[in-house]
């Protein structure tokens, strides 16, 4: 899915080409690109047909809205921007209330073995607790931006947060 990255004036090349209705360059676009995209999905959705069916519309998304894109960020920011907005989307399709007890968090440790508990971990928390945790430890989102995607308050998010990282702490704690 991946290819070779490009560099910032072979991705603008690729961009301007896309725009203009080249489907090769859009393909290129999709090689640079698509794997990322694909992996926040699946860490908001946690269902892997969930993340491509995210990835699909994403990209479908970008095509659509191309000649939007100012390129004063990095495509691949824009394009991760898209895919949490449609996955957050989902979420609020699929489940419109939160329940406060099932929080999730992501704490990505060095070793591999530490990395998969912290990821099964995760998967124990509900969708709208673990694109909390992914969104702003992972993906570097601000209290306030959370609050935006998800129409409530910084405060909301912040104690989503909270308590998702806390109930992480407590499952480490009680493995052995």
């Amino acid at each position: 899915m991946n290819a070779e990255p490009a560099s910032a004036i072979e991705e603008a090349a690729l961009v301007a080409r896309a725009r203009q209705g080249d489907g090769d360059a859009f393909a290129a676009l999709y090689r640079l690109h698509g794997r990322a995209i694909y992996a926040l999905a699946l860490r908001i959705s946690g269902d892997p047909a969930t993340a491509e069916d995210i990835v699909q519309d994403t990209f479908l998304k970008a095509l659509q809205s191309l000649g939007g894109f100012r390129g004063d960020a990095p495509l691949r920011a824009w394009l991760k921007r898209m895919a949490s907005n449609l996955a957050i989307d989902r979420l609020r399709a699929a489940r419109p209330t939160l329940n406060l007890d099932d929080v999730q968090i992501d704490a990505a440790e060095p070793s591999t073995e530490r990395r998969l508990d912290a990821l099964g971990l995760l998967a124990r928390l509900s969708p709208q607790a673990r694109t909390v945790v992914w969104l702003h430890q992972m993906e570097g989102y601000s209290h306030p931006e959370i609050a935006a995607l998800f129409g409530h308050t910084e405060s909301w998010s912040k104690s989503i947060l909270s308590r998702a990282l806390a109930r992480l702490r407590g499952w480490l704690e009680e493995s052995p």
